[in-house]
Order: structure tokens, then sequence, then C-alpha cells
């Protein structure tokens, strides 16, 4: 009855008679086409891995950015709209040092999450009142990864288009994510260790993504309680990437 979503999916604030947003449904989409990303808890720290799409040899890699420090404490990891993700991140950078000008402490990362969502909410038809809002909902979803200093715990958030954050122990966003999570469901424990993860992380990457995994196209960073945020150096990014080839090559036919 229902076929044709049109009269229903143009405005962002109207429900179809399902109950659907589709334009939400739609900005979700846009995050399966993005780079995959992947984020492994462990009781030493956080480990983030993601994809960096070089799509041309003249592009300069570094200008590529897929993971970025938010405090000192805790790390941001989008896929999706690259222009959204970066609204949401100087959002993120600001709340953080506000927090920590006023009360001289990290700001927690479940409060960090609810606060990006807060905004990731603010799309609608807004009139002359406020002009801030967003015309449309954002096309990304950002992978939060940090160390708590209150609970003295990792903390993985998601936080998607919808307004959404949940934690996760272990979590794969973007192309290839359903695959990811697969493994990451079959992989993770408790006693997982920091360098494990980043070993697990680099296999998954090499399992989804469509390009040969190289040096120039993969990011990972760890995120400690004493070292905070920290991308691993290129010598060991070479060789987790070699660890991730040698366990492809094991299991094929």
């Amino acid at each position: 009855m229902y076929e044709n979503n049109s009269g229903y999916d143009r405005g962002v604030s109207t429900f179809s008679p399902e109950g659907r947003i589709f334009q939400v449904e739609y900005a979700m989409k846009a995050i399966e086409l993005g780079s995959c990303v992947v984020g492994v808890t462990t009781r030493e720290g956080i480990v983030l891995g993601v994809e960096k799409r070089i799509t041309s040899s003249l592009m300069e890699k570094d200008s590529v950015e897929k993971v970025v420090e938010i405090d000192s404490h805790v790390a941001a990891a989008s896929s999706g709209l690259t222009a959204d993700a970066r609204t949401l991140i100087e959002h993120a950078r600001v709340e953080c040092q506000n927090h920590r000008f006023t009360f001289d402490e990290p700001l927690r990362i479940e409060s960090l999450a609810q606060s990006i969502c807060d905004l990731m909410m603010s799309f609608g038809e807004g009139g002359e009142e406020n002009k801030s809002k967003m015309s449309r909902p954002f096309g990304v979803s950002v992978l939060l990864a940090g160390w708590d200093h209150r609970r003295g715990a990792p903390a993985l958030f998601c936080c998607d288009p919808s307004g959404t954050y949940v934690g996760y122990k272990a979590h794969a966003i973007g192309n290839g994510a359903d695959t990811a999570r697969s493994t990451l469901e079959e992989s993770w424990s408790e006693t997982l260790t920091l360098a494990e993860a980043e070993k697990e992380v680099a296999v998954i990457l090499r399992r989804t993504m469509e390009e040969s995994v190289s040096a120039d196209n993969v990011e990972i960073i760890r995120v400690t309680p004493t070292g905070g945020y920290a991308p691993v150096s290129e010598e060991e990014l070479k060789a987790l990437l070699e660890h991730a080839e040698a366990a492809a090559a094991a299991v094929a036919p």
C-alpha cells in the first residue's frame, strides 16, 4: 500500500504510517557506503582501526583524516559523509575543552556521546528562530573510543544519525561492518590484550577492505590510561599488516 515513499520521505519530521522516518533511514544507508571502522576494548586500553580511501595517486594521503584526537583521553573515527563528521568532531572538541576548563577533569566518554547525539538530533524545518538547525539528518556515524578515568575502564560508544548512542565492547561501522561484527563476536574476550586487539583489528580490515591493505590506506591508533591517544608507528603498522596477510594466507584454500 505504501510502496511509493514519496510524501513521507520528503520531510525530515514526517512519520510514515509504519512509524518510520525515511530520511533517517537514508542517512543510515550513507554510512554503509562509508569506509570501515573497527573498535576493540581491552583491559589495557582501546584500539581503533580505520580504512583510508585513497582514490587517486595524486591525493596527499595525510590529508585524509578518518580517526582524530578529540582530547588526550578520547579519539573519534567516522564513517559516512566527511563534512558532517567534521562538524561533529569540532563540537566534541569544544565540549571536552569546556568541561576541562570548568571542572578540571576529562569529560566522560558517555557524556560526550550524549552531547554529540543531542547535536545529531537537531535537524528539521527550522525557521528564522533557529537558523543553526540542520535541514537534514547527519549522514555519518561516529565511533568514540576513550578511557573513562572515573570508572578506570575503557569506553567505546557509537553515535548514529537517529540520535542514538550505544556502548560496546567491540564494534564496527561502515562498509563490511556486518562481516567485521561477526568476527568480533567470535574473537573478543575479557582477557584480550592490547597487542592482540591490534592484530585482530588489522586482520578484520584486511578481510573487509576492497583494496589491498597498506600503510597508506590503513590507520590504527590506541588509547591507554597512561599514554592517552597514540597512533601506532609506521614500523608497527607494517608488522600488523604483514600479520594480517599471513593470517589470510593461512586460511586460504
